[in-house]
């Protein structure tokens, strides 16, 4: 497997005394560049005739990785290492979120209003008129980000309060990227019964519901159960933020090769949650052969061990992925580092367009094939054409919370996915620029107006 590229999710603080000697800082330099670290920002903190004290910033590729850089600048004649910080890791310390008020409270008429006894006519004029909750309340603008921390990124099972780090991330990206106010709900439980109930029980307070790093096959009943019973959107962003952009990525790399979805075969690896969302959009969209594989292999119709969902995509076919991929135009992976190979992408079609999207380290190396395939795309910013969920979620809640929609359809999915494509432009589009930027201002407004259109057609926009 390639080496990976020092990113900054693994990047480091080095604070050194150095002698002020000709040559003793390009020697730690050169260590760290030896190494294989990225070096980034060099900060003076202190200067002596003697020496200096100097922050070092470098990103590195591993938590392994990192150690080695570090070993080596200690290994350096008259360098000191006085201290080192992990910088992720600082910046979650305290939590990387707070609740702020959003008026002022500077005298006791401020307080009367806000507070008691004037907010007893507000709570009068909801009881009355319960629609005056949108109105009244944060609830027109607001997000509970539900999770019980069974499916934590791609590391599995690691429980409510390992996960809340991510649902804090969440938080932040509905806020920075739609000015929605979302807030983490980790669960105590991971009985289904459990979780609609406590989603249930919540729900007054907010105006949707994002559903995250919930394991398949119980994601699928809890999201269906919840739409079914709630009047608020319910999104489970694993399954439909995934299928959204995979779709528009998709969409604009089929431009490319000239190929038509109708006609593709294309190779979806892993069938949890994400994979069986993007087979199913896929489908909506016009895909007529989609072959998925699971860790036994392809999901045939001869298996006995298949659920539900997986039931939707057997194929006759039997054999393992090496199989599958002979002649396929398409591989979408969302699943384990590794698992393709070179010959494998080499037994494709014509122009095969690979997203391998397995989070921190995907299918395959793109450096591996780079000379093979038409288009590669993966989950990692580090790399061209990042396939990322805050390219859909937050326009999509945008667009839901904005109209009032009771639910969330397959028809927004389709349009967002559109909206999303549509955003680069054909003179721009290119085989490492199939995607718009995660930062691109017009994204949420493009999905949020797509979603809009969609819920009016539908009729379930009720603002």
């Amino acid at each position: 497997m390639a080496d990976l590229t020092p990113n900054s999710s693994f990047s480091l603080t080095l604070r050194l005394q150095i002698p002020n000697r000709v040559g003793m800082l390009a020697s730690v330099t050169h260590a760290i560049a030896t190494c294989g670290g990225n070096l980034g920002q060099i900060d003076l903190i202190e200067q002596t005739r003697k020496e200096s004290t100097r922050d070092i910033t470098v990103d590195a590729a591993s938590t392994e990785h990192a150690e080695t850089i570090v070993q080596a600048v200690k290994a350096l004649p008259d360098i000191k290492l006085l201290s080192v910080y992990d910088r992720t890791f600082n910046l979650h310390r305290g939590g990387k979120i707070s609740i702020t008020s959003r008026i002022p409270l500077k005298s006791v008429s401020d307080l009367a209003m806000a507070y008691t006894p004037g907010v007893g006519r507000i709570c009068t004029a909801i009881a009355q008129d319960p629609e005056e909750v949108y109105n009244l309340t944060i609830k027109q603008n607001t997000v509970a980000i539900v999770t019980d921390g069974s499916a934590v990124l791609g590391l599995g099972n690691l429980g409510p309060a390992a996960a809340l780090p991510v649902m804090e991330g969440k938080a932040m990206l509905f806020k920075e990227f739609a000015g929605l106010d979302a807030f983490p709900i980790c669960l105590a439980t991971q009985d289904t019964e459990e979780i609609i109930q406590a989603v249930k029980n919540i729900a007054p307070v907010f105006g949707g519901v994002n559903l995250e790093d919930i394991a398949a096959p119980r994601c699928f009943e809890i999201e269906k159960r919840l739409r079914r019973e709630l009047d608020i959107p319910v999104f489970h962003d694993d399954q439909h933020g995934t299928a959204i952009v995979t779709l528009a990525a998709l969409f604009n790399s089929l431009k490319l090769v000239h190929k038509s979805l109708a006609e593709i075969k294309i190779v979806i690896n892993g069938a949890g949650a994400a994979g069986v969302a993007i087979a199913r959009l896929l489908r909506k969209a016009g895909a007529e052969k989609i072959w998925m594989c699971d860790s036994k292999g392809i999901i045939s119709t001869s298996r006995t061990d298949l659920t539900e969902e997986k039931l939707e995509f057997a194929v006759k076919g039997q054999g393992t992925l090496a199989g599958a991929m002979q002649g396929a135009d398409v591989f979408i992976g969302v699943s384990a580092p590794g698992v393709l190979t070179p010959e494998m992408v080499q037994s494709m079609a014509k122009d095969p367009i690979i997203f391998a999207m397995a989070n921190p380290i995907p299918e395959i190396q793109p450096e591996l094939i780079s000379k093979d395939v038409a288009v590669i795309a993966t989950g990692r910013s580090d790399y061209p054409n990042q396939i990322n969920n805050v390219l859909a979620f937050p326009g999509v809640f945008r667009g839901a919370l904005d109209c009032r929609a009771q639910t969330i359809t397959i028809k927004m999915y389709l349009e967002a996915a559109s909206a999303i494509a549509s955003l680069v432009k054909p003179s721009d589009l290119n085989r490492e620029h199939i995607i718009p930027s995660v930062f691109d201002e017009r994204v949420v407004t493009a999905v949020a107006a797509a979603v809009q259109r969609a819920a009016r057609e539908e009729g379930i926009a009720r603002n």
